[in-house]
Parts: structure tokens; C-alpha cells; sequence
């Protein structure tokens, strides 16, 4: 498996996971939420816009977010594979990756859900606001992107559930173990 999705509430751990498993399966690891966080962070024309919605909580429109991905996608060190994370969020990001997917001549292999409840989320969110600082981690910008989530993204894994390429997991517990069962649903030996 070297083209994946991660996919679920934030502060599953999306993230964490996403670097352990593209270790693991040496490919490239593709942090929407970093790349935005490092545009915000430089103050580029990109990051100016996009602060505007991650301030309030509110995903980046799709027409920003699908040319960002399918540029990052073009570039070389993606050719063994890669892992999503952060992206597609709407039916219609999903349709824009099938169709860069699909002028390349490849589909997805697996998309990785990671499951938790809101409430162990909130807390997980507002202790690492504090550890990081982050300002975009309030209690009613978390319980906000949560509603968002449900609201919006579930049709995403609706839409590969149809696929029969869905792998749901549970985030909750320690990180190795949360690898270890990712490991698992991809049938990779651990």
C-alpha cells in the first residue's frame, strides 16, 4: 500500500500517525494543516487568506486547498507513494483527487479512519493549545471544527466506504498502539 488517506476528527492524531506510518512505509506524509501553518507563519499570500479561516475555525475553500495538493502532488519525491492527511474534507476535494489521481494513472489504496469520541478530543486539543501555544485551539473553535467534521467530512468516507477502502481504527491510547493497529488494518507486519 504506498497511496493513502488518513482521515478523521481533529486531535485523533491524525498527524503523529501519518509520520509514523510514512516512516514505517517510507513514503512522503502530506500535512495539509502544516503546509496552511507554515504559510500563515511566513505571511504569504496563501497564509494571509487561509488565517482568515483557520482563525475562525473554518476549512480553507476547496479551490485553494485542491491547487495547493495537486502541486504538491506533482513534485518528484511522491513517486513511491504518499499519505494524505488533512485532505479530501468535502465531496468535492474528493472528486478533485480522483480526477489528479486519475490523470496519473492511480487510484488510492486504503484510507485510514481514525475514530475517538468529541469529548476525549476537546480535552486532547486544549492540553496540547496550552503545551504548544497554539491560538487556533480554543474550546469553541475545537467543539466548532468538530460539528464542521460530522457536518462535512463524513460524506468523504461515505464516498470511499462505496470503495470498499475504508480501514477504520481506533485512535484512542497510547501512540505505538494506535500504530500498531494501523499496522494491522493495512495488513503490514508491525
Amino acid at each position: 500500500m504506498s497511496r493513502l488517506l488518513i482521515i478523521g476528527p481533529p486531535g485523533a492524531g491524525k498527524g503523529t500517525q501519518a509520520i509514523k506510518i510514512s516512516e514505517r512505509l517510507e513514503i512522503v506524509a502530506i500535512s495539509t494543516g502544516d503546509i496552511f501553518r507554515a504559510n500563515v507563519k511566513g505571511g504569504t499570500p496563501l497564509g494571509i487568506e487561509a488565517k482568515k479561516y483557520i482563525d475562525n475555525g473554518d476549512f480553507v475553500p476547496d479551490s485553494v486547498t485542491n491547487n495547493m495538493v495537486e502541486d504538491r502532488l506533482n513534485q518528484d519525491d511522491v513517486a513511491n507513494g504518499f499519505l494524505l492527511d488533512g485532505y479530501p474534507r468535502t465531496s468535492a476535494q474528493v472528486d478533485a483527487l480522483d480526477a489528479m489521481l486519475a490523470a496519473k494513472g492511480i487510484a488510492l489504496d486504503a484510507v485510514l479512519q481514525l475514530t475517538a469520541d468529541d469529548d476525549e478530543l476537546v480535552a486532547r486539543l486544549l492540553k496540547r493549545a496550552e503545551i504548544e501555544g497554539r491560538a487556533d485551539d480554543t474550546e469553541d473553535v475545537i467543539r466548532h471544527r468538530l460539528s464542521l467534521y460530522h457536518a462535512e467530512t463524513r460524506i468523504v468516507v461515505d464516498r470511499y466506504e462505496e470503495r470498499g477502502i475504508v480501514r477504520k481504527v481506533d485512535g484512542i491510547g497510547a501512540i505505538d498502539e494506535v500504530t500498531d493497529r494501523v499496522l494491522a488494518a493495512l495488513n503490514v507486519n508491525a
